[in-house]
């Protein structure tokens, strides 16, 4: 049975910020998306969070500008920047409110879309990207396909609904960050609506201080999972043409092992 769709909702603020912008440094990501920066400047990096991609970029010299939801994460990627010595503009919007004064001839999106939305403003999203664009420009997006995770993936299946929400005890990922502190992120499934294709999460993080617990939250997010073939026809009616597909992210053709399929595609 299907639960009720849920309000959206993104957990990227507080401790789950400093955790990306400690910890979440590096990945094939930040050398195949500079590649298309590379080919097309200025860009512009949507859902930049604390500028895992932003920051190495600008600190060679690329012209990029960012954007993202959340102010904590615009802050922090704010003060990233501000360590190698630059200063790029960050403006803090969600992508289906994409409002800027600037047009660009490469934008893209890392892990962005679909988490805390709706699949309409998901769809408006991309034609305010395609707005930014300019004519002939380029559009480089990256979507995790809803069966990388064999646990989650088991959960559409009908009979495994009454497993959640999961247990309020997931296993946690626990690190020391450079002030000291440690850290760790845990995160459970609460609810799915396979018909609107709909996840529901909770993160827990969590900071110790010499040993003493000293800050918990908790933050929900929705997640809209997305297959191939949906996204590319969302890209084509949003108005972009030529749309590519890669697997991971290499310059190869995706196959039905890839966990991420980037979608590649152009402004007329």
């Amino acid at each position: 049975m299907s639960v009720p769709p849920v309000e959206p909702a993104s957990w990227h603020r507080g401790l789950v910020a400093r955790w990306w912008s400690y910890f979440r440094d590096s990945g094939p990501e930040v050398a195949y998306f500079r590649q298309f920066v590379e080919a097309g400047q200025p860009a512009l990096d949507v859902a930049c969070g604390t500028g895992r991609l932003l920051v190495p970029y600008v600190e060679a010299g690329l012209d990029v500008d960012g954007v993202d939801v959340s102010p904590d994460m615009v802050a922090l990627c704010t003060e990233a920047a501000r360590r190698v010595g630059r200063s790029p503009r960050v403006w803090c919007q969600p992508m289906h409110a994409l409002d800027l004064p600037r047009r660009y001839r490469t934008v893209y999106v890392c892990g962005g879309l679909g988490l805390g939305s709706t699949r309409s403003q998901d769809a408006l999203a991309l034609r305010r990207i395609l707005d930014h664009l300019e004519p002939g420009g380029t559009l480089v997006l990256d979507n995790e396909v809803p069966y990388a995770d064999p646990r989650r993936w088991g959960y559409w299946a009908e009979r495994r609904s009454p497993d959640l929400p999961e247990a309020d005890e997931p296993p946690e990922d626990r690190r020391t960050g450079p002030d000291g502190c440690e850290y760790a992120l845990a995160a459970r499934m609460l609810a799915l609506d396979p018909l609107l294709q709909q996840e529901a999460w909770e993160i827990r993080a969590r900071q110790w201080r010499d040993g003493v617990l000293v800050a918990e939250e908790r933050h929900p997010l929705t997640v809209n999972p997305y297959f191939a073939g949906e996204m590319v026809l969302m890209l084509e009616q949003a108005g972009f043409v030529d749309v590519r597909l890669q697997g991971g992210y290499e310059d190869r053709e995706p196959t039905p092992s890839d966990d991420f399929v980037v979608y590649v595609a152009t402004r007329p």
